[in-house]
């Protein structure tokens, strides 16, 4: 049967497509002298990691993708109200981060850590701690998530307790174990009109960081006389939710998040009582804009005394106690530590949960 002359054209349309991608990708990677990507494919076992490391490759590299990438993201979110795979998002404007999401809605795959790594950790670490006569205190930052779930879903409502069992497994093993933790599950639970966690970003707000710094101190109970200057400073930010999605044409269209803060100066010290050892909840707003405005400067303002820290982003479960027990000579004067880390850690944390023994 004779195959009418539109057809042909529908084909050959669809082929060149198709095929225009890969061959102007490699032309360009041979313009700048580079050795195209798809031939990393013969330089490795043909594994399933090895093809999605691969495929992951390809996709990160591809100049059409990175071209047309940002434009259509800002497209879904405007006409289809979809944020891509990191992020979800909620009522009135409110984003979520869907690996935060899924470490409560979702069972653990088979490579992610457990409950039982981060209590052997974290026991382990408050005994070595203790042969040093130093004290732990735990304080595991809920998600963003557990603490507006009814701003994710109307089908949802403000939750009573500790939504995801493994942390509820958790805070139980804690307790059992005699390791001291704050519940901030619990200080968030209070209804207050100003939210504990940013409209655009995975990370608590200024008045959520200043409520989790007064709770921490008042469990600390070592109360100095040291007065800090303060200032209050307003800025203007899109959150890493937003950035995530890497579309600049998103960004310049979506109203960034009004932030007001206070900035307590000179509130670090190297030589402190107290030593804070953190993530990226203990760097926002304090190593970033506007500085010395985060949860450390804070918890400083309300011990009425210098903080000393250690801080690694994504890092809270492991890399931290790493980093302190290559630098030992920080505990010389510390009586307290205070171990802050994300709730999704308990399952995502960078390098699971290892047992960290120190010089």
């Amino acid at each position: 049967m004779h195959m009418p002359s539109s057809s042909h054209s529908l084909i050959a349309g669809f082929l060149l497509l198709i095929y225009s991608v890969p061959v102007t990708q490699c032309a360009i990677e041979l313009y700048h002298g580079e050795t195209p990507g798809v031939v990393g494919v013969l330089d490795r076992p043909m594994t399933r990691e090895s093809l999605a490391d691969f495929e992951r490759s390809l996709e990160e590299s591809s100049v059409a993708a990175n071209t047309l990438r940002p434009w259509m993201q800002a497209v879904h979110y405007f006409v289809l109200n979809d944020c891509g795979a990191k992020v979800q998002l909620g009522r009135s404007g409110w984003m979520f981060y869907t690996p935060g999401i899924n470490t409560i809605t979702q069972r653990p795959e088979q490579s992610q850590s457990t409950p039982h790594d981060a209590i052997a950790a974290v026991r382990a670490f408050r005994d070595e701690l203790a042969l040093r006569g130093i004290r732990l205190i735990v304080v595991p930052v809920p998600n963003k998530e557990s603490v507006y779930p009814q701003w994710l879903s109307p089908i949802s409502e403000a939750p009573a307790r500790i939504i995801n069992p493994e942390m509820r497994l958790f805070m139980d093993e804690c307790a059992q174990s005699g390791v001291e933790t704050v519940d901030l599950f619990a200080v968030f639970r209070t209804e207050s009109r100003v939210p504990y966690y940013l409209m655009q970003d995975t990370h608590w707000s200024p008045y959520g960081l200043d409520i989790a710094a007064r709770a921490v101190a008042e469990r600390i109970g070592l109360r100095g006389s040291a007065e800090f200057e303060t200032r209050h400073v307003e800025i203007e930010a899109h959150g890493d939710l937003v950035r995530m999605q890497q579309s600049p044409a998103l960004e310049s269209r979506l109203a960034a998040e009004a932030i007001q803060t206070t900035r307590v100066l000179d509130s670090s010290s190297e030589t402190a009582t107290v030593l804070v050892l953190g993530d990226s909840f203990s760097r926002i707003f304090q190593t970033d804009e506007p500085y010395d405005a985060g949860f450390i400067a804070h918890l400083a303002e309300h011990l009425g005394q210098p903080v000393a820290s250690l801080v690694n982003d994504g890092g809270g479960a492991t890399l931290v106690r790493q980093e302190l027990a290559r630098k030992p000579q920080r505990l010389e004067n510390v009586q307290v530590v205070v171990w802050e880390f994300a709730e999704r850690d308990l399952r995502l944390g960078m390098e699971g949960w290892q047992i960290v023994l120190l010089p």
